[in-house]
């Protein structure tokens, strides 16, 4: 038997009332959120990465949505992953655009799509400093590889036709 996956809706929910559990009583720096994180102390990492991501910043929504990617201080959910990748993503953050990518070639929190894999993993690419952008077209590269002529035209229109929100 096969499980539907939540709607978007549920996983909005779900997201908002584990952001709310973890949601500190006073604010945090993304500073002291990234700091919290790099000493691994991922669960105070969460707790002030949320609220900044909840406003929208798209360096606290990548951070925490690699948190629950991972499961790192909060309970593992590609969904709720894919939901803050999505919005940084969306928001021109080059790291979440990577991430999003990988997580639409693995099929984790989404269904499986090489085409949507391949526009983030392009824009990432694209947008990655000069020096560090070899790793992140081998990865694109790795995607296209199993992909028609066709699925790579239509990645590239995607990529192209972006636009940040």
């Amino acid at each position: 038997m096969m499980m539907r996956r939540p709607t978007r809706l549920l996983v909005r929910m779900a997201l908002a009332a584990g952001l709310a559990a973890i949601s500190p009583a006073t604010g945090g720096s993304l500073r002291d959120g990234q700091a919290s994180f790099s000493r691994g102390d991922y669960i105070r990492a969460a707790r002030l990465l949320a609220p900044i991501a909840r406003r929208g910043n798209p360096r606290a929504m990548t951070m925490l949505g690699y948190m629950y990617d991972n499961g790192f201080g909060v309970p593992q959910s590609y969904d709720a992953a894919v939901e803050l990748y999505s919005g940084a993503a969306q928001r021109g953050d080059p790291i979440a655009q990577h991430l999003l990518g990988l997580m639409y070639d693995k099929g984790h929190g989404v269904d499986r799509d090489d085409v949507l894999a391949y526009k983030w993993l392009s824009l990432a690419a694209g947008a990655a400093p000069f020096r560090e952008r070899e790793p992140y077209l081998r990865i694109r590269n790795a995607v296209a590889s199993k992909m028609s002529p066709n699925q790579i035209v239509e990645g590239q229109r995607l990529a192209l036709g972006w636009r940040r929100s």
